[in-house]
């Protein structure tokens, strides 16, 4: 499970900081890094696929957004037992929070 969370953020954290650091042109003097990088890779994007350039990063960020459920829902499905565990132990908790208390001196609800 450890590789799988590796390998499935370690894109995300390289494409995410990549996009950040040429979105703001800060090149620190690597060419892939500049505005003139970002602006040439979305546009060939643009051109292989047909659409727009400025339409990419949010079809990017959907992309990822329904990656990460997928993942968090896999991450779930292995560890329901310990979730359910989890919540039972919350809802009692909760449940004898709620109880009035045979020491309190209020009969106000």
């Amino acid at each position: 499970m450890k590789w799988f969370l590796i390998l499935w953020a370690g894109p995300i954290v390289l494409l995410s900081s990549w996009y950040s650091l040429s979105y703001y042109d800060m090149s620190f003097g690597i060419f892939m890094l500049t505005r003139q990088a970002h602006d040439l890779v979305f546009s060939v994007y643009g051109n292989i696929l047909g659409i727009p350039p400025e339409t990419i990063p949010p079809l990017v960020v959907r992309a990822v957004a329904v990656d990460s459920l997928i993942v968090f829902a896999i991450i779930a499905f292995r560890k329901r037992k310990q979730i359910a565990a989890w919540w039972r132990a919350r809802q009692s908790s909760k449940a004898a929070a709620s109880l009035p208390s045979p020491d309190s001196l209020s009969s106000a609800p």
